[in-house]
């Protein structure tokens, strides 16, 4: 790895860079715009991981929103989920009648995802939909498709863009493979 600081010294290799972030994240933007065109979804950002995209990401919706706020965990401080949900922060407002999109950093196994979607459609959200930066088909342990994705990506463990472990990298501002002695100790 080239040396581009302390951040990157940690880093195996970049998938994604920052500029094919932003591009991509554009686009996404401009997709949601015309699909919501004449409606105001309430994006529902899961902390952290989703921070840094959900910023960026409705800053490109041209639409009236409601930003809204989850933190869930399925991970607590590994690398592996757990499969068991639990929902450290709910929403401030009623999703009844509304649509809503939920903005994920990741989708791996699914289960995070699997689990709110059936929580916001027996609260009586009109619909609901998944917006990720990346999806992780390889690690799926449940039938779930997102909706909107920027990126798919193999079977690594990727930090950056909000993405973390152990609450760091989550500043590194591309998307990069962490090395496995990192997070094997």
């Amino acid at each position: 790895m080239e040396n581009r600081g302390r951040l990157y010294q940690d880093i195996q290799e970049i998938l994604v860079r920052k500029e094919e972030i932003s591009n991509a994240v554009k686009m996404l933007g401009e997709m949601i715009t015309r699909d919501y065109e004449g409606k105001s979804p309430i994006m529902v950002c899961i902390l952290k991981g989703a921070s840094v995209f959900y910023v960026d990401l409705i800053r490109e919706i041209d639409l009236p929103v409601n930003m809204e706020f989850m933190m869930v965990s399925s991970y607590g401080h590994g690398t592996q989920s757990t499969g068991n949900v639990m929902i450290r922060k709910d929403l401030d407002i009623d999703v009844h009648g509304r649509d809503v999109i939920i903005v994920e950093d990741i989708v791996d196994t699914g289960i995070t995802l699997s689990f709110l979607s059936k929580i916001f459609a027996q609260r009586g959200a009109a619909s609901v939909k998944i917006a990720t930066l990346l999806d992780k088909p390889a690690r799926r342990k449940v039938e779930l498709k997102a909706d909107y994705f920027c990126f798919t990506i193999p079977d690594a463990f990727v930090v950056g863009y909000g993405l973390d472990y152990d609450e760091k990298y989550r500043n590194l501002p591309d998307i990069g493979i962490l090395k496995p002695e990192i997070y094997e100790k």
